[in-house]
């Protein structure tokens, strides 16, 4: 059985997310996405939580059902502490089995931070003691750090990070076996750091919309779902059942390439070591993206491939893929009733982009937007990169070009 995954998620609970991420609506939009298990998030939230309780049903495997959806218990946390000197703030996604096992860690982790301030906590206390805490509660447990080269709130991120794991947790490193790649990277430009190659790398759409959910994501095939077999084909990286990761193009993240955001400074790592690393406009520094920090940590050229490694795809979500071809706006009302057009006659969002044969694309969808798909799936796109918070654009053609990544590394 064949599915599609999506652990890294935010209820309406979490700030800067929309209302309507309730259970109903997480629903409704994984089965338009073509999304069969979505984590829960947010677990620590006490209001979140008890919704979870009163319409999620049990399946007595670690996992749950609403509808025809299946969801995990996740959640996502700031931990926040100094080391070296310096404040580090890092983002640990937390897996749970059962609702026994959350409401344990909630009452341990009470006192660290305002679980009801936010659906994503911010904890004072250090990520190796997070992990000692959780594992204490169940060795059934994982935790994953989030979105491992944002800038900011990660692990590798060049405003408050570290250069390792082990750095980062220290002897609890031993429970550490995947990385979130976040959606300014991408598997190809983790496998440059050889020091990452024990670890499995998953994808997520850390979606704060409906609309959002399964921008990233990852392909299973398992006899039959359950939280234990989920997890233990991620661990060990078992290609017959971990597929692959669906992943942005990395230049479309809005962490990509450095720069400064009020000054419309969009630069490459090349043009900030020009500049030192400051501003032209302000003389302040930059915001350091995701490419230029995976370059400096790295021992390997770009390219290589660890020959265990899950393989990946490069996908763009089908609204953005429209809108572009249309020149509109995303959510305006043109592009979202060529959207549910498509998904009508395709059935899933993921089957539109993924599986539909060429010859099926021609005939169910209009010219331009199948030769847009069958494009992407080739690898035939040129964005104009992401920095400082602004997501990349864009800019779909004809022929492949070499893409920002190859310049660079």
């Amino acid at each position: 059985m064949q599915f599609i995954a999506d652990f890294h998620i935010h209820s309406k609970y979490s700030r800067a997310t929309s209302p309507s991420m309730d259970v109903e609506s997480i629903s409704k939009y994984a089965k338009i996405k073509g999304i069969s298990l979505v984590g829960t998030g947010d677990f620590t939230h006490p209001l979140w939580l008890e919704e979870l309780k009163q319409k999620l049903k049990p399946l007595g495997n670690g996992l749950f059902d609403y509808d025809g959806t299946l969801f995990m218990l996740t959640c996502e946390v700031n931990n926040f502490f100094h080391s070296g000197g310096k404040l580090k703030q890092v983002h640990n996604i937390i897996f749970a089995p059962s609702l026994e096992v959350v409401e344990q860690i909630n009452e341990l982790i009470g006192s660290k931070g305002d679980l009801s301030s936010d659906g994503r906590p911010s904890l004072k206390m250090p990520a190796a003691d997070l992990v000692e805490l959780v594992m204490g509660v169940s060795k059934e447990c994982a935790i994953v750090p989030a979105h491992v080269w944002t800038p900011w709130r990660s692990i590798f991120g060049s405003a408050s990070g570290f250069n390792s794991v082990e750095e980062c947790f220290g002897d609890q490193s031993k429970h550490i076996f995947a990385l979130e790649t976040g959606l300014s990277s991408d598997p190809k430009m983790n496998w440059m750091l050889s020091s990452l190659d024990k670890y499995a790398l998953i994808s997520n759409s850390d979606s704060h919309s409906p609309q959002k959910i399964g921008r990233e994501a990852n392909v299973f095939d398992l006899k039959e779902p359950t939280y234990s077999l989920l997890l233990e084909a991620i661990r060990k990286k078992d290609r017959e059942k971990f597929k692959r990761t669906v992943e942005f193009f990395p230049e479309e993240g809005k962490y990509h390439y450095d720069g400064h955001r009020i000054h419309n400074v969009r630069f490459s790592p090349e043009e900030s070591i020009r500049n030192n690393n400051i501003c032209p406009v302000c003389k302040r520094k930059l915001t350091i993206g995701v490419m230029h920090r995976v370059a400096e940590l790295a021992d390997r050229k770009y390219g290589y491939a660890p020959p265990n490694a899950v393989p990946f795809v490069h996908a763009i979500p089908l609204e953005e893929l429209i809108a572009s071809v249309r020149g509109k706006g995303v959510g305006s009302v043109s592009v979202r009733t060529e959207y549910s057009s498509l998904i009508s006659s395709f059935g899933t969002e993921f089957n539109v982009l993924l599986t539909a044969e060429p010859d099926e694309l021609r005939v169910k969808a209009p010219a331009d937007i199948a030769d847009a798909i069958l494009h992407v799936r080739e690898g035939k796109v040129k964005i104009l990169p992401g920095y400082d918070g602004v997501y990349g654009e864009i800019q779909l053609k004809e022929e492949a070009g070499q893409s920002n990544l190859s310049k660079f590394f």
